[in-house]
């Protein structure tokens, strides 16, 4: 990311514009002129946008030409809420769309008591590093299928197909690559405790038992996600996923959810999540950017890699309590332990 001391040159040469007019031009979205490397012009009207305050977030200059919302006639400004196809509320379609393992034994009384004996550990231990929780799914079983009713329209209406893991495809990055040894500068590993705690979301995923989550359709966000009842602070939301690629092979890539996964000190190394062809809900929360006061406000996940088991993995992670309806965003420009935003692509 661009330090505010940095020389502010546009991200897009323009013949007609001169130097001047690159000095003055400040984005529409935050009203700064800084990061001027990250200022994006408009084709059409010739106002700048940052890179990262536009939704969804763009990952670098786009190659050609390119137009704002306001002077876009892309098919995506014209998707109504109207013309998207509903996927059915049918549960046989809904089981096997997600692959869910036909069974009627449910974890939920599992959860529960795990959640017993932590909290009787924690009380002895209250001085320890916090713990994550797993998810706690909607009690009610119709809810439920609405909420998966719900991705489900989503992922089809963007034309990708349901996975909750990392995918390895012939062609791109093979799953040795995987390896968080390559991080620079080390990866935190994920306890055995937290471990744990993932493992029971993805074994409740696999039993039709999903995270109070409905993706709802927004004109101005596109797909956007909010929560279905009260999650409590450092609840494990989901896990990016998607095809593991490496970095040098998106670089031009015009996906706009593209994630790291391993930023290496040999930047051939470096590798992505690419959520385009498979994906889950993860795909559909929001970033946001830290930029502004409002930014900071509507925060209320935190982006972390960990190694687990030594695999790298993403989690997204409630930073506070979130209350039933409030939509879920994401830091783009979280530091330290959090996302690196100066690798996001």
């Amino acid at each position: 990311m661009a330090s505010s001391a940095a020389p502010r040159v546009a991200a897009r040469r323009r013949t007609r514009a001169t130097k001047r007019e690159y000095d003055d031009t400040c984005c529409e979205e935050c009203g700064s002129g800084e990061f001027g490397s990250e200022l994006l012009l408009c084709d059409h009207c010739d106002r700048g946008f940052h890179l990262f305050c536009l939704r969804p977030i763009l990952p670098s200059v786009p190659v050609g030409s390119w137009f704002c919302h306001s002077c876009s006639s892309s098919s995506s400004k014209n998707i109504n809420k109207t013309t998207i196809p509903r996927f059915p509320l049918v549960q046989t379609k809904i089981i096997d769309f997600f692959r869910i393992q036909r069974s009627s034994q449910s974890v939920c009384q599992d959860i529960h008591q795990k959640k017993r004996r932590r909290a009787r550990s924690l009380a002895l231990t209250s001085k320890k590093k916090r713990r994550l929780l797993p998810f706690t799914p909607s009690e009610d079983p119709a809810r439920r299928l609405e909420q998966m009713a719900s991705l489900a329209t989503a992922l089809t209406t963007t034309g990708a197909d349901f996975s909750n893991d990392l995918t390895y495809i012939h062609g791109m990055a093979p799953k040795s690559a995987n390896r968080p040894a390559y991080e620079k500068g080390g990866m935190q590993v994920l306890s055995k405790e937290d471990t744990e705690a993932l493992n029971l979301c993805k074994t409740m995923m696999k039993k039709g038992e999903c995270p109070p989550l409905m993706v709802v359709f927004d004109p101005l966000e596109g797909f956007t996600v909010e929560a279905d009842k009260c999650i409590k602070d450092m609840t494990i939301i989901t896990e990016y996923v998607g095809d593991v690629d490496y970095l040098k092979s998106r670089e031009n890539d015009d996906g706009d959810s593209i994630m790291t996964l391993i930023s290496a000190a040999n930047a051939s190394k470096s590798l992505v999540i690419c959520p385009d062809k498979r994906s889950n809900i993860a795909r559909f929360i929001n970033g946001i950017n830290n930029h502004t006061p409002e930014g900071r406000k509507k925060q209320n996940l935190k982006c972390v890699r960990f190694d687990v088991d030594g695999e790298a993995r993403v989690l997204l992670v409630a930073n506070r309590d979130i209350s039933k309806g409030e939509r879920l965003y994401y830091d783009y420009n979280a530091y330290e332990n959090e996302y690196p935003t100066e690798h996001f692509v």
